[in-house]
């Protein structure tokens, strides 16, 4: 098992890639720390997680807020005593063209895709520098690379991260912290599975292999992200869009 022993944090984790992540790390034998805005929300992937044997808590905290994400830390040491792998998935979409887009829609996604993020690796590191050891993941997109038709904010978001993924990789490599990210393209998640076929055929089309991805695809990469043979890799943005952006 690729994560034998070692304790993960996945925000956004009741859900979607969160929750296909929290499995794929369970199975590989992770402890894990489940976050998202409710606990009960959080009961579905708790179950699933130790019905597969694997050791887990749920934490429930809004990642825009500095001291729920301080909390987070705490309650995360004091379970099992340090922190060894971030994945910042936790994130929102609210979509409008440039010229209708409201504050509000743009304040949202800011807030929780790229500011949620900031926090979040902000506690965590300094957890894993007293430590000197950890990985730190964070949810891109291919939007936060080419941008996207009525984005503008989940676009600015991602190209943040981005920018902090490589900045933390430069600082923190030193303590003997990577820190990477994913950017998936479309993905066959719960809120795209409501949207309409006409719209989730032309998303098939944008990859050369005429298909979405699933959630498990995402995890897989995380996985492979926070394991030792990735030990080399750093300040990398990883795309895992089915040829979508070639």
């Amino acid at each position: 098992m690729r994560l034998n022993g070692k304790v993960a944090i996945i925000t956004g984790a009741s859900r979607g890639i969160g929750e296909a992540t929290a499995k794929k790390f369970a199975l590989e034998g992770a402890k894990l720390a489940l976050v998202d805005l409710k606990k009960e929300d959080l009961a579905h992937t708790l179950k699933m997680i130790r019905d597969l044997g694997g050791e887990s808590i749920a934490i429930e905290a809004d990642v825009t807020d500095r001291q729920n994400v301080e909390k987070i830390m705490e309650e995360t040491v004091a379970q099992y005593g340090h922190i060894d792998i971030v994945v910042n998935n936790a994130g929102i979409t609210n979509d409008a063209k440039l010229v209708k887009m409201t504050e509000q829609q743009w304040d949202s996604v800011i807030n929780v895709n790229l500011k949620g993020v900031f926090n979040v690796a902000q506690e965590a590191a300094k957890v894993m520098i007293e430590q000197k050891s950890g990985v730190i993941l964070n949810a891109s997109s291919v939007v936060g690379l080419y941008g996207n038709f009525g984005q503008t904010n989940y676009a600015a978001a991602k190209w943040g991260v981005n920018g902090m993924t490589k900045s933390w990789a430069k600082e923190l490599g030193r303590y003997g912290i990577r820190v990477n990210a994913i950017a998936p393209g479309f993905i066959s998640t719960p809120m795209v599975d409501k949207m309409p076929e006409k719209v989730k055929e032309m998303m098939k089309s944008k990859s050369v292999l005429n298909c979405m991805g699933e959630p498990e695809d995402i995890a897989n990469g995380y996985a492979f992200l926070a394991s030792d043979e990735a030990r080399y890799i750093t300040g990398t943005i990883l795309s895992i869009d089915g040829g979508t952006v070639i």
